[in-house]
């Protein structure tokens, strides 16, 4: 199967939103290859450090909040 790359990164920055603290930190137990290109279009920093999170850019953060309620808010409520 030929997976979409972009459709991929955007669920993985959408379910980031998930696990959001500090106001723009999220816990960075996604695959590596995606983390890697999320930090390539400038949506999240540097993912390859040791702490157990990423940090979003402001666009990032923006845009993991608006792709978690289009992809998994309920409708009508």
């Amino acid at each position: 199967m030929d997976a979409d790359d972009d459709k991929i990164d955007d669920a993985v920055l959408a379910l980031l939103w998930l696990t959001l603290h500090d106001e723009c930190r999220a816990w960075k137990g996604m695959d590596w290859a995606v983390l890697d290109r999320l930090c390539e279009k400038g949506l999240i920093h540097n993912p390859a450090t040791r702490a157990k999170s990423v940090m979003f850019t402001e666009e990032g953060l923006k845009n993991s909040e608006t792709l978690f309620r289009k992809l998994f808010a309920r409708s009508g409520g």
